[in-house]
């Protein structure tokens, strides 16, 4: 309940201890994975992946749009380099 309360109250992505600087790449590309890697997981136990959700607005807000394009491209084409 407290997760799907956090979901509406959402504007963008919080402040992250694992990455304290104002770079925040490492961010963006960390949520991506996390974000697939949740759904991946979820769907292999035939489970609900609303709770993935969070990771997708994180990266959604910190990505530049055009790096997400190219991401769900190599996804498509099985070339991401990431291990999801």
């Amino acid at each position: 309940l407290a997760s799907v309360e956090k979901l509406k109250n959402y504007r963008t992505a919080p402040f992250d201890a694992r990455f304290p600087n104002t770079n925040q790449t490492r961010n963006c590309y960390q949520n991506y994975l996390d974000y697939h890697r949740c759904n991946k997981a979820l769907s292999a136990k035939n489970q609900d992946p609303a709770p993935c959700e969070w990771y997708h607005r994180v990266y959604k807000s910190l990505c530049p749009i055009s790096w997400v394009q190219k991401w769900d491209g190599q996804l498509e084409a099985g070339t991401f380099p990431g291990k999801i």
